[in-house]
């Protein structure tokens, strides 16, 4: 154990042990260094990839024209700070609470006082023949997009199944990389999670407009090879071929837990780490944030609330009184997918007791709007915005509290702006 300072001598330097270095993980290390006036951490950061932490959120333009430095996150000498060591290519393998340590793939053993697991999560792939042939990808990693870039043929077609946030993004790619993409989605419509239907509707005819093929309501049943061994078509379960050059998958992601459970650490009932509203394992020195990270049983997929959760964990580090991670995070987005302007928050999907909900859709403009009320229907409970979100960051403030003008009037944007 790290000795007792003397009283009055210098502040012993505990070693704080960091598995992961993605977005969630550098904000944990940046906050921890800031607020570290006395030097009583030194820090140990173990990447599994072989480049520092970069702006997945930003991944697609490193295909449009930035450059893997652009979208690093470490700027400033900010890792050049001597209480930190980075260490890229070292994916961790077990954790030994008893010895308060860690164990790299190649076999060091890594000490730690505290030690917090940021490993994120991996894509999911489904299981369909042909999902592991040359020519399918997934989408999350800049080697990921290094190797879309070799395999894009201009002119050709290209499949994304999925579509959600990642998939739109992935669609978007291939478009700027001169491909003709489809997206195959297995809901009724795109961004199931973020938009109602009548969002879903405008947004696939403003994605078709912008040449990509959106086939929703449709599973991916197999992909299909040609005479080389290569991806040469995708087959949905209604019996259409989509003939393509290349897949990406973007169905969804699975947190990265498989060091919790040979250490002896809970998961959640879908996956990740299980930790308390103060993102804490049963063992006291562990922490989990980010995708890995099971608060209460639930795994959240968005940088917002990994970022709350890094906060709060390097706060506690740091000695300081934190606010719990709160029982209903924030998870409201405002985006631009393919040109298209999109937010959505609060209550999207109006699951609120007595909610009721008032849309407005402009075909001229090719615009649609939602707002979700309380049963009062004087006090905005959520809403989503497509084709147009200026609205977006005065309805978001006005979520839980009265309107200060008729929900037509918002909607029409009289009183939003």
């Amino acid at each position: 154990m790290t000795p007792a300072p003397a009283p009055g001598g210098p502040v012993p330097v505990r070693t704080l042990v960091l598995v992961g270095h993605g977005m969630v993980g550098h904000r944990l290390l940046k906050t921890v260094l800031a607020g570290d006036t006395a030097g009583a951490w030194r820090i140990v950061v173990l990447a599994e990839e072989a480049r520092p932490g970069y702006d997945r959120l930003a991944l697609s333009s490193y295909l449009t024209g930035r450059t893997a430095e652009e979208l690093a996150l470490s700027r400033g000498g900010l890792l050049d700070d001597p209480r930190v060591d980075l260490r890229l290519s070292t994916p961790v393998a077990a954790i030994d609470r008893a010895g308060r340590a860690v164990t790299t793939a190649d076999g060091i053993r890594v000490p730690y006082d505290a030690l917090v697991l940021a490993t994120g999560s991996r894509p999911f792939v489904p299981p369909v023949p042909g999902h592991d042939l040359p020519g399918c990808f997934t989408y999350r990693t800049l080697d990921d997009l290094d190797a879309v870039r070799a395999a894009a043929v201009p002119g050709r077609p290209g499949v994304v199944v999925g579509g959600g946030l990642l998939g739109l993004e992935a669609a978007g790619a291939l478009r700027a990389l001169g491909m003709r993409p489809h997206v195959v989605e297995l809901a009724p419509r795109l961004l199931p999670l973020q938009t109602d239907e009548g969002a879903g509707r405008l947004l696939g005819g403003l994605v078709g407009g912008l040449g990509v093929d959106v086939h929703c309501a449709a599973a991916t049943s197999g992909v299909v090879t040609g005479s080389d061994g290569r991806v040469r078509a995708v087959l949905l379960d209604d019996g259409t071929t989509l003939e393509t050059d290349l897949v990406i998958f973007s169905v969804g992601v699975r947190p990265r837990d498989e060091l919790a459970a040979p250490a002896g650490l809970a998961v959640g009932p879908r996956g990740g780490i299980l930790v308390d509203e103060r993102c804490r394992t049963a063992d006291p020195r562990i922490w989990a944030v980010g995708e890995c990270a099971a608060v209460r049983g639930r795994c959240y997929g968005l940088v917002g609330p990994g970022y709350r959760m890094a906060e709060a964990v390097a706060g506690r580090l740091l000695g300081r009184v934190t606010e719990p991670f709160p029982a209903d995070p924030d998870l409201s987005t405002r985006l631009k997918l393919l040109g298209v302007d999109l937010a959505s928050f609060g209550d999207v999907h109006a699951t609120t007791e007595g909610a009721v909900s008032l849309t407005h859709e402009d075909h001229t403009r090719r615009t649609y709007a939602r707002l979700v009320l309380a049963s009062d229907t004087r006090t905005l409970l959520g809403g989503v915005l497509a084709g147009d979100a200026s609205a977006y960051p005065v309805l978001h403030g006005l979520i839980g509290r009265q309107l200060p003008a008729s929900p037509e009037r918002l909607l029409s944007g009289t009183e939003a702006h």
